[in-house]
């Protein structure tokens, strides 16, 4: 038993932020004045895995080859610059941003390994190797991460500079969203994983009528399969002269299109709900959400959808709907006290966080920089050795207050328990600042949804990514932090006011402590056998 409390508690001190690529790596060029090999595409999502390809930068024409395991193929001579090279140029030029050029010879790239060298008059000017290739995915020379999907690009932390907003929460205020969005003149990009909102699709209709260009974007399988609801309030969007995409399919960048926001005209809503009634409906979740009104920040957020709508994975809605069926469902119908009013906020700075890519690091570097105190609100956790909770952890070290609050919702309430009490007799053991509950509706919403933080004083972070590292690293996902007092003193009102409401749990003596550490390591050992709900579920919704 005393073995399983030291492991419990190894996992929850763990540091250590980066771990080794288990999938490929380099070697450095032999000759730093020949070609080097930029990236390859090991196994495509097509039968025989037509479309590979291997991209070179050769300096200057020459008698080039690339080798693996004892096949060479020739390169043409002439051959020079950045080129894919491929056994079938015709499928490589469907898959690869670069010119294709066919090789002879057939360098057959292994889906489970393979070792690469270019070589220039027989000599190795270059070599790489992997260990494994992902299906669909690009390994990148200096990539971080290393294999990406085809056609994705991460994107840097964008700074958008101050800005005014107006902060709310829901299930509280739903009138916020659906108003800013009647509001438009121009244009509306509205992203997000699901879409059942009759509120939200009158005033898209409306906005479409009166001649705003109104485009949108969802998630092409939410898990459980896209409803009969869904379908409809899609349809009656085409219908009234929206434009409607799904992104997704074998070929998708993203394991889920699960971002939530919308632009309107040189305005953004950033939301940690759905548009859906549970969400921005107010008839469930409580969430956050912000409207910003910054040009800068509403045209990062209209190149993100571009950008996500601009590929070969989105499809238009009436193309994808054909043929097809939808699960029936029905929609939430709770009614819950408007308590909290929304707010106008001044922001000094915004910026933008996007998964996959600068999401994780963005959020663990706010959590380091905390000096004096940490809120967090969040469904679930994925994992007790989760960047996001280390980072807690190592805050509650070095003196910060850190409490969590997670949700009681049935299909994380096991694991959260299990969690909360874990972490409690933790800190109780090192005498930790840092303390957990589960939340207590208790009429004021159904289930916590919200996927927020709050940084001493003067940060706060809204968006869709959920803390487990299927939504940072395989996620699309979208959060802005905003550095602002008056936002931080208005989520930490509404944390405050949820915290107090949950359960709180009373210290625990060293028995109860080994016996609520075994169980967490328990559920964790158990959750390595089945499913991870955060991923299943809420990591998802």
């Amino acid at each position: 038993m005393s073995r399983i409390v030291a492991c419990v508690a190894c996992l929850l001190v763990l540091t250590a932020t980066v771990s080794a690529d288990p999938v490929g790596n380099e070697t450095d060029p032999a000759d730093p004045r020949g070609g080097r090999i930029v990236a390859l595409y090991p196994n495509p999502v097509a039968d025989g895995d037509r479309g590979e390809f291997v991209v070179v930068d050769l300096p200057t024409a020459g008698n080039w080859s690339l080798v693996d395991d004892g096949t060479t193929a020739r390169i043409p001579n002439g051959t020079a610059g950045r080129v894919a090279l491929s056994p079938d140029p015709d499928a490589a030029s469907a898959t690869g941003p670069h010119r294709v050029v066919e090789v002879s010879g057939g360098v057959a790239l292994a889906n489970d390994g393979d070792d690469l060298r270019l070589l220039r008059d027989g000599e190795v000017v270059d070599a790489v190797s992997y260990a494994r290739a992902p299906e669909g995915e690009r390994w990148i020379r200096g990539g971080e991460p290393r294999w990406r999907p085809l056609g994705y690009r991460p994107r840097p932390v964008f700074d958008a500079g101050p800005a005014t907003a107006r902060a709310f929460v829901l299930p509280d205020a739903p009138s916020v969203p659906a108003t800013a969005l009647r509001r438009a003149d121009r244009r509306i990009l509205l992203a997000g994983y699901t879409f059942t909102s009759r509120r939200i699709a009158d005033e898209l209709a409306a906005a479409a009528g009166r001649g705003v260009a109104v485009r949108v974007l969802v998630d092409d399988a939410p898990v459980g399969g896209m409803t009969d609801r869904e379908a409809a309030a899609l349809d009656r969007l085409v219908a009234a002269g929206v434009e409607v995409e799904v992104v997704g399919g074998e070929r998708a960048r993203y394991a889920f299109h699960h971002a939530k926001y919308a632009v309107v005209d040189d305005r953004a809503i950033v939301l940690t709900e759905n548009w859906k009634p549970s969400g921005t409906g107010g008839n469930g979740s409580r969430g956050w959400g912000v409207v910003v009104r910054s040009p800068e920040v509403a045209a990062e957020l209209a190149r993100v959808f571009e950008t996500d709508t601009g590929w070969r994975d989105s499809t238009p809605w009436e193309g994808f709907r054909r043929g097809r069926t939808f699960h029936p469902s029905e929609p939430a119908d709770g009614s819950y006290p408007a308590r909290v009013d929304p707010e106008p906020v001044g922001v000094d700075r915004v910026r933008i966080l996007t998964a996959p890519g600068n999401a994780e690091a963005g959020i663990v570097r706010e959590l380091d920089g905390a000096t004096d105190r940490i809120d967090v609100i969040q469904p679930t956790v994925g994992s007790p050795t989760h960047p996001f909770l280390r980072a807690c952890v190592r805050a509650a070290e070095r003196g910060v207050r850190v409490r969590i609050l997670l949700s009681g919702a049935w299909y994380v309430a096991e694991e959260n328990r299990a969690l909360v009490d874990g972490l409690n007799a933790h800190a109780e053991r090192r005498d930790l600042p840092l303390s957990a509950r589960v939340a207590e509706p208790r009429g004021r919403y159904e289930k916590i949804h919200a996927k927020g933080v709050v940084v001493d004083d003067r940060t706060v972070v809204v968006g869709s990514a959920n803390w487990n590292n299927h939504s940072v690293r395989e996620n699309r996902e979208v959060a802005l932090v905003l550095e602002s007092r008056d936002a931080a003193a208005y989520y930490r009102g509404v944390f405050e006011s949820d915290w107090n409401a949950g359960t709180p749990r009373l210290p625990v003596g060293l028995l109860a402590a080994v016996a609520v550490a075994a169980a967490v390591a328990l559920a964790f050992a158990r959750r390595r056998l089945t499913v991870d709900v955060g991923r299943t579920r809420e990591g998802r919704s």
